[in-house]
């Protein structure tokens, strides 16, 4: 009997120690806020020599944008030059001056009220109080704009409304590898940095469930199946990268690409983002019309060969 007490007192100190090894060997869960070092002077650089020289459109007047970039999930990387790069973005093209910032608070209705664009940078299962979530739909519908980075849609789980607003929610992410990015609306004018044609890039890429739905969204960018890895769990096959759509008389501007640091130094990602923002924010006129309401569906322009 002592002999199998031993034994078993001894297997008990194995799986305890296995135990431990293995959960120190999982990745620490990547969730709340980090402190966002400074950007090198390299990096910055890059921004800076990425940025469009100017504004597609004229502001009608200043604009003020908050971008908003708190986690209660995933942190990303990225999300500190993602900061620095959409705030140069609009303040040396002259579009729009930028509030950085993560406090909730933000979304209270006597702040929120100075802005004219909300931009989640990569934000993920942001939590706002009832107050605060009529305020942000408030806000929208009254004629205003949001604008939506990568994990935007990581969040409004338990908020059908806020969920519909951004357009669909994260349903994982098949790829971070190069793939290949159809334009589904050549002309629009969301997507003029890409000149009517498709392209490769590198990237996390998502894919979504409800609400996303083209009956709903103006699908601008999606994965050209026919140039990428077929991953993913969609039967329909349609795994959108960009989109805007209208919200009451206000906005909504998204785009899944920014996981890595070197996106937001790409001159015609940073093109399209600031043009998206520029829809967001009232003054860079385009059509919203959802993508399966349309009379005459665009041709989508493919990639091509390498």
């Amino acid at each position: 009997m002592a002999g199998m007490i031993s034994r078993v007192g001894t297997w008990r100190l194995v799986v305890a120690f296995c135990g431990a090894a293995l959960l120190a060997a999982l990745p620490a869960p990547a969730s709340a806020q980090r402190e966002l070092k400074p950007l090198s002077e390299e990096q910055i650089d890059k921004i800076r020599e990425a940025l469009p020289e100017k504004p597609t459109a004229k502001p009608a007047e200043p604009r003020k944008v908050l971008i908003f970039w708190r986690c209660g999930g995933f942190f990303h990387g990225s999300i500190r030059v993602g900061n620095v790069a959409l705030k140069m973005l609009g303040e040396e093209t002259g579009a729009y001056e930028a509030v950085v910032s993560d406090d909730l608070s933000m979304f209270d209705p006597g702040k929120l009220e100075q802005f004219d664009a909300v931009i989640f940078n990569n934000t993920t299962r942001v939590q706002l109080n009832e107050t605060q979530r009529e305020a942000l739909l408030d806000f929208v519908r009254g004629g205003k704009g949001i604008a939506g980075i990568h994990a935007a849609t990581d969040n409004f789980y338990d908020w059908p409304e806020g969920a519909a607003m951004m357009g669909g929610l994260f349903a994982g992410h098949p790829w971070h590898e190069k793939v290949g990015i159809k334009i589904d609306d050549p002309a629009h004018p969301v997507v003029a940095a890409f000149e009517k044609k498709g392209f490769y890039i590198t990237d996390e890429i998502y894919q979504f469930r409800d609400p996303y739905s083209r009956e709903e969204l103006r699908v601008l960018l999606s994965l050209d199946m026919s140039k990428t890895n077929p991953k993913g769990r969609r039967e329909d096959k349609d795994y959108a990268v960009s989109w805007v759509r209208a919200v009451g008389e206000g906005r909504v501007f998204y785009c899944s690409l920014g996981h890595r640091d070197e996106i937001f130094w790409n001159p015609l990602v940073l093109e399209h983002y600031l043009d998206g923002i520029q829809y967001a924010l009232g003054d860079l006129k385009a059509d919203a019309t959802p993508s399966a309401k349309l009379a005459n569906p665009p041709e989508p322009a493919l990639c091509p060969a390498e």
